[in-house]
């Protein structure tokens, strides 16, 4: 099968922009990295330099400058970078980073993802086995959702070809700077392309290019 260029690790995401920059080498497209989050978190957690960051308990590390309200609950293995927020009630259930100057919100749930720098899902969003570019956004309500309905592997699907992924727990791949208006569900195996706006209310699937705004799966249309 030709590799989905559009999916790629290097079309989507800007790797200075994270932490977790190595955790992508020697990987095509980054749903690959799912499986490793935890064991690279444990890894590059207990490399951290001590002056700049803190292991509040175990496999948890938290930056001296990231601002965590008391009532955050954070499971490990985790990392919070740098001026990173963690806003009240947020509920970190494991395998996270999240990144420098990112915004986790009130009731917001992370299950294995990987945030870069200045993602924002900052109202009660649900964002699992999922990873998010560089300064992506997440409108108040939208989730991704991360198991199919009959429990099948996910397949990554664009008009032109598909990918069989090998995975039952996959969110949403989200490119740079990529707007997901409120309310909306991203299914299980969407990829969405740099710069691209989603619509409040879609329910989104599949890859949708990049520079694009979503209106429908009908009516997608490119920028201008």
């Amino acid at each position: 099968m030709v590799k989905m260029e559009q999916a790629t690790i290097a079309a989507l995401y800007t790797l200075d922009e994270t932490i977790a920059k190595a955790l992508f080498d020697g990987l095509t497209y980054p749903w690959e990295a799912l499986p490793l989050i935890k064991d690279y978190i444990i890894k590059l957690g207990e490399s951290l330099p001590e002056d700049r960051y803190e292991q509040v308990k175990e496999h948890v590390w938290i930056a001296k400058s990231a601002n965590v309200y008391p009532t955050a609950y954070i499971n490990g293995p985790a990392i919070i970078d740098e001026e990173a927020e963690v806003r009240h009630c947020a509920f970190i259930r494991g395998n996270a980073i999240v990144g420098k100057k990112a915004v986790v919100g009130n009731s917001t749930e992370l299950k294995n993802v990987v945030l870069f720098n200045n993602v924002q899902v900052p109202h009660y969003n649900y964002v699992g086995d999922s990873i998010l570019g560089y300064k992506s956004h997440m409108g108040a309500g939208s989730i991704t959702s991360n198991v199919k309905s009959d429990k099948t592997l996910v397949v990554v699907k664009s008009r032109e070809e598909q990918i069989e992924t090998g995975l039952k727990k996959f969110g949403a791949m989200l490119g740079d700077q990529v707007e997901v208006g409120c309310n909306s569900v991203l299914n299980p195996g969407t990829v969405i392309g740099k710069e691209t706006n989603i619509y409040p209310t879609s329910c989104v699937r599949g890859y949708i290019p990049a520079r694009s705004i979503f209106k429908s799966p009908q009516d997608i249309v490119e920028k201008r």
